[in-house]
């Protein structure tokens, strides 16, 4: 299957080291830049629920 890759805005200058995002219905595919062979699947709902999660584990108490 072949699917068409968008970086992450906050890639940077260089582009390195970042988070790509993929869209092949019904599923999101989500990877690291440097690491292309892993690739999670997640639903669009599974994708709102990591990235919350993401920011409240950031979040200082």
């Amino acid at each position: 299957m072949s699917v068409q890759w968008q970086k992450s805005s906050f890639s940077g200058a260089g582009g390195e080291n970042c988070v790509e995002l993929a869209r092949a219905e019904p599923h999101l595919f989500l990877r690291e830049s440097d690491v292309p062979g892993e690739v999670l699947a997640l639903t669009a709902g599974g994708l709102l629920a990591l990235i919350r999660h993401f920011k409240t584990a950031g979040q200082s108490p």
